[in-house]
């Protein structure tokens, strides 16, 4: 009962941002053209976005994994604590210089 309450607030949220940005939203039709991009150019711009934002998103839930795994493992073997430790941080480090390279390689196909 409580997560159809909470769906049908974010639904109402939803509507109303879209009704309150529909004015602003609004442009002349020929506004892009004259403004000399392009609606390719507008769509790169929406891909690059989406392409860092799923990078962070996984990387995050990588990590958060990764921390959570080994948490778990200290827990069962405290006396292994220092090379799970270790293992942890440099696995952590792996997926966030993948992280960092999926963001960068999303804005570079910007052009």
């Amino acid at each position: 009962m409580k997560m159809t309450k909470m769906a049908a607030m974010v639904a109402a949220a939803g509507v109303a941002t879209l009704v309150i940005a529909e004015p602003a939203l609004a442009q002349a039709g020929d506004t892009a053209v004259t403004a000399g991009r392009s609606l390719g150019d507008g769509l790169r711009s929406i891909g690059a976005g989406l392409a860092a934002g799923l990078a962070v998103i996984g990387g995050a839930l990588g990590i958060g994994k990764i921390g959570s795994s080994a948490l778990e493992s200290i827990a069962r073997q405290p006396e292994a604590a220092g090379t799970i430790s270790i293992q942890m941080l440099i696995v952590a480090g792996l997926i966030e210089a993948g992280m960092l390279f999926a963001v960068l390689a999303g804005f570079l196909n910007l052009g």
